[in-house]
């Protein structure tokens, strides 16, 4: 049995809350009041808990989002004309990702079924997925040399996510991870 599609303004409404969550999540953290999403979203707080019941609920559609953004964002980029470029874009995205929202999963409490370590599973196959279609691209091009391992680079891109203090250092790290992976034509 499949869920019914929202309504118009309920649909509305979780969107609202969605974005919000992310903003707060964001400048105060996951622990953040749940009332200051309701009130930035404009909504009631039962509203809020209808569409999101629990602070893990909200924090697991949050990050879902953002996982499936960064999907998406990895097929858009499968038709840039330089796989190189796009493969570095996406890498860029994936890195403010990890600086911005490394957090969220974290907090994310396991419950009786196990059901953050299938989600972790899932996220990190949907990134996994992503980064490895763009690398391959980009190898087969000539840009990337030949050698390189998918999680390699997602493992040195995470740790510039969690080390880096800001954007500029973000693209000076990740400058120097291209110029180790770009593959000598001369």
């Amino acid at each position: 049995m499949t869920a019914r599609p929202l309504r118009a303004d309920a649909r509305r409404n979780y969107d609202l809350v969605s974005a919000a969550a992310r903003e707060v999540f964001d400048e105060l953290g996951v622990s953040a009041p749940l009332d200051e999403i309701a009130r930035r979203a404009g909504v009631g707080n039962a509203t809020m808990y209808r569409h999101f019941p629990t602070r893990r609920d909200l924090v697991i559609a949050v990050y879902a989002e953002e996982v499936t953004a960064l999907g998406g964002l990895a097929r858009t980029l499968l038709d840039a004309p330089s796989p190189a470029d796009a493969l570095f874009t996406w890498l860029r995205a994936f890195i403010t990702h990890v600086s911005t929202k490394g957090q969220l999963p974290l907090a994310i409490p396991e419950d009786d079924s196990g059901q953050r370590s299938t989600l972790y599973q899932d996220w990190h196959a949907t990134m996994h997925t992503a980064a490895a279609d763009l690398l391959s691209r980009a190898q087969h091009s000539g840009a990337i040399q030949a050698d390189l391992d998918v999680t390699d680079l997602l493992a040195a891109c995470n740790g510039i996510g969690q080390a880096a203090a800001d954007a500029p250092q973000i693209d000076r790290l990740l400058a120097i991870v291209r110029t180790g992976v770009t593959r000598d034509t001369a």
